[in-house]
């Protein structure tokens, strides 16, 4: 029996219990006890991820709870000095004489991965990381703080979506305005909490011997198989692949629809017959998404009823939860647990099916024998998401209004091929930030629109003021909480369409290919793992053209 969501309690850590902890893992290695420190090590990193996890979400359940942010600052102020005692484990275990036989237990992966790791933290930055977390968690209370005036009704941001993709496209500017007007009134903390940020992590990445936060960025993602200079040629293969397609794409949309024009408000609206909307409420999805599961091959059918069984879902939207969606874990018991803002329109099904995938691979890899190989890096993570949107695809009639699983499948592609220039774009810009850490505030929203123009050249803001300046990244979360994490999403999305493709032609193909790839965890390195599932890797010449080619021959367009 899997222990309830609601009964889930872990010790709460303190600084001298750390210290006895980890004291004892050190202590097994003095004696010799390779084997007994390395599980002993394991196991105190189990409880505290778990225990950090069910604190960070229940301030996301409820940003305006005082206990909730008490308990958020408290796991703040400690996870540097976890990781001091970590990394202290660590770089015993990485030297002579140990590391061999430390190899012999973990495996070479798990060795790479903590070879980056004692490069991200000293304890001279312990303070800087303690101040990052508190400005990122400011940043998620300001956004979650919104209350906005639309069609007569009070909503936070999560719930402006329906409004933002309105059949009527006068509601869906008056929605932008009323969402840009939010930004726009604390864009002066948004640009000092961003400012902040940046120095911050700069500041920790000198102290650290780099010149600039980009590397040690990189290896705080423990990205451990591939480097910047990869990363840009990728960029520039969606600038040439996709963005004239999108480009085409939204032409055609424009004319069709009969515009004068195309603005900002109608680049989401892509069904002329409005977008497809839930097949009902919250619980009917969730019994729909129960059958959807079951008809499935593999464990998800099994493991979406412990998921509802357990309460490790969180979908619906409130006023005082965070915005967005996540997967989160307790490593304790091996289970995830699932938060979304569900607002009644497609992209509840999309995020919940991208969220499912994280969860599951994580259910799928509990009982891998390290703690480092229960998820994989983020790239390869996101793969375990995208590619179970895809892979649900035959079953949208469950999960769509009547007669719009068609429509909702083609409006999912053409989502994800716009999503392509508009994640790079995300990628690059935090790219040049950390390479000139000193822009004033209004050169980070020059430099936005300039690579806005690049990737995205079709983008007309018209009478929004705050993003025609440049502001629009403001609304991405992961610039302030997750530097440099957004490129994954692109590189996994050449994966998961890789999988889509394959699904096309042997459905039960492709399920086995997800399964095995969610099952492996992050046993391996993202190139590792992708070469094995038989995918072939964004980074080698033509991958993402190909993909691309076959989308558009989907959508009777022409990729070249």
């Amino acid at each position: 029996m899997t222990q309830t969501f609601a009964s889930l309690t872990f010790p709460r850590p303190t600084e001298a219990s750390l210290a006895e902890s980890f004291g004892v893992v050190a202590s097994l290695l003095d004696a010799g006890d390779i084997a007994g420190a390395l599980s002993r090590f394991d196991r105190e990193r189990r409880t505290l991820d778990s225990w950090s996890a069910l604190v960070h979400l229940r301030f996301a359940q409820d940003t305006t709870s005082e206990k909730a942010k008490e308990d958020r600052d408290y796991a703040d102020h400690l996870s540097p000095k976890a990781t001091a005692h970590e990394v202290s484990i660590k770089k015993r275990l990485l030297a002579e004489p140990l590391i061999d036989r430390a190899r012999s237990v973990v495996g070479e992966h798990v060795i790479a991965l903590w070879k980056s790791d004692i490069t991200t933290f000293d304890t001279r930055i312990e303070q800087a990381l303690e101040e990052e977390a508190k400005l990122t968690s400011a940043y998620t209370a300001l956004l979650a703080s919104a209350r906005i005036e639309v069609g007569g009704e009070t909503v936070n941001l999560s719930g402006l979506a329906p409004w933002l993709e309105h059949a009527d496209r006068s509601v869906r500017h008056k929605a932008e305005q009323a969402r840009w007007a939010f930004f726009a009134e604390n864009g002066a903390t948004l640009d000092d909490l961003y400012a902040r940020l940046v120095a911050l992590r700069t500041d920790m990445a000198r102290t650290l011997g780099f010149e600039t936060y980009t590397p040690l960025g990189y290896r705080r993602m423990r990205r451990v198989d591939y480097g910047p200079e990869d990363v840009a040629r990728f960029r520039e293969e969606v600038a040439t692949h996709v963005t004239p397609l999108i480009a085409l794409l939204l032409e055609q949309r424009r004319t069709e629809m009969g515009w004068p024009d195309l603005h900002y408000w109608d680049e989401n609206f892509i069904d002329p017959k409005g977008n497809p909307k839930p097949a009902g409420d919250y619980d009917l999805l969730i019994e729909r998404a129960e059958n959807m599961f079951d008809r499935m091959s593999g464990g998800l059918g099994p493991f979406f009823k412990t998921m509802v069984e357990g309460g490790y879902l969180d979908l619906k939207n409130r006023d005082s939860k965070a915005g967005g969606g996540f997967c989160t874990a307790f490593p304790d018991v091996g289970m995830p647990f699932i938060f979304a803002n569900f607002n009644g329109t497609h992209g509840d099904i999309s995020v919940f099916t991208h969220e499912m995938g994280h969860a599951y691979q994580n259910w799928r890899s509990r009982d891998l024998p390290t703690i480092d190989e229960l998820w994989p890096t983020m790239e390869a993570a996101e793969i375990n998401s995208m590619g179970l949107e895809f892979l649900t695809w035959p079953h949208m009639d469950l999960m769509v209004e009547d007669g719009a699983a068609d429509r909702f499948r083609r409006m999912h592609l053409i989502s994800s091929l716009s999503f392509l220039p508009y994640g790079v774009c995300v990628d690059h810009f935090q790219h040049e930030v950390y390479a000139r850490p000193d822009m004033t505030p209004e050169e980070r929203h020059d430099t936005w629109r300039r690579l806005e123009q690049h990737y995205m050249p079709w983008r007309d803001y018209g009478d929004l003021a705050y993003p025609a300046k440049g502001g629009r990244w403001q609304a991405q979360g992961h610039i302030y909480r997750n530097p440099l994490y957004y490129i994954d999403y692109t590189l996994a999305l050449c994966c998961a369409m890789q999988l889509w493709l394959l699904s096309r032609r042997d459905e039960a193909a492709a399920m086995t290919a997800y399964e095995g790839l969610c099952a492996r965890g992050g046993a391996a390195p993202f190139t590792t793992l992708i070469a094995d599932a038989g995918l072939v890797s964004p980074f080698a010449p033509g991958a993402l053209a190909d993909v691309v080619r076959e989308a558009a021959a989907e959508l009777g367009l022409s990729a070249d």
